[in-house]
């Protein structure tokens, strides 16, 4: 890994706007890589919005070919960057919940959401691929939102390489409120949380986490709460969203080489010391978790 640069946005994307969300994405990159970033991470379903309905499959588009992906990596290619986006993406008639990477040399990769959550799971299928895509200065596994809760999803990325893990959250918090204090409360707690999960995944794995939310009301009954958070190989926070607003917002952070290397070098780091010839308990389900007899 190098020193990288990494600029985290969140921001709103109204459910089936594309070209408003494109144009803002757009936006927002150019602005990052105005201020230095190198690699640009954005939220889950960024392009085409998040929500669960019939209509989700209709703003689908094909990846690496449609307009978007084409789009970007003109985009990519002109600013210097890597770009990291979420968009639903069509194939062979099926909507998959896509998570892309294209930079200066073009299309990158693509991480497709593996677990879904709650209403998710009847308008996408799942992925089954875990890639890790190198960038140039580092390689980055990706988990998309809810497959973040599952920490098996962060470890393969780890063994696979990975030295900076993005999160991409569109994550739901209910109803919206017009109280301005309660919105604000609804941030906090959103951050709480995930700094409990997350400090985990960097530190167990000694890799640099990007997590990053869409921000904001999308469409009937889906509301977003923003923020972001990066955190060091050793788990602690090293920049943040500084907001309790829902609004649109990004983080610019350097990623230091020295602090993955140290990471790694910690006496019995666990990547080192791990025996996987005993963790085959691990792929044979749960007790009391197993589908019911007839």
């Amino acid at each position: 890994m190098e020193d990288l640069v990494v600029a985290a946005v969140q921001m709103n994307a109204p459910l089936g706007e594309v070209q408003r969300n494109r144009e803002e994405v757009v936006r927002w990159a150019r602005q990052a890589a105005h201020e230095g970033a190198e690699l640009v991470c954005f939220p889950e379903l960024i392009i085409t919005g998040h929500w669960v309905a019939p209509e989700a499959w209709d703003v689908c588009e094909p990846v690496p070919d449609g307009e978007t992906t084409r789009l970007l990596v003109r985009l990519a290619g002109e600013l210097g960057v890597t770009i990291s986006f979420g968009i639903g993406e069509l194939e062979h008639g099926l909507a998959y919940n896509t998570q892309v990477i294209v930079g200066p040399e073009g299309y990158l990769g693509k991480q497709r959401k593996l677990h879904m959550s709650r209403d998710e799971y009847f308008h996408y299928r799942t992925g089954t691929r875990m890639p890790v895509i190198d960038i140039g200065k580092c390689k980055v596994g990706i988990g998309i939102c809810y497959d973040n809760m599952l920490p098996e999803v962060a470890r393969i990325a780890a063994v696979r390489g990975a030295e900076v893990y993005l999160m991409p959250h569109a994550s739901r918090f209910g109803e919206w409120t017009s109280d301005a204090d309660r919105r604000q409360q609804i941030v906090r707690s959103h951050k709480q949380a995930h700094r409990k999960y997350y400090t985990s995944r960097a530190y167990d794995n000694g890799m640099f986490v990007v997590d990053c939310n869409q921000a904001g009301p999308a469409g009937p009954n889906t509301n977003h709460a923003g923020g972001i958070l990066i955190f060091g190989p050793d788990g602690e926070v090293i920049a943040e969203s500084v907001t309790d607003w829902i609004e649109d917002d990004m983080v610019i952070c350097e990623l230091s080489a020295e602090a993955y290397a140290a990471r790694r070098r910690a006496a019995c780091f666990n990547l080192q010391t791990r025996r996987p010839e005993i963790y085959g308990a691990l792929a044979e389900g749960a007790p009391g978790l197993a589908a019911p007899a007839d």
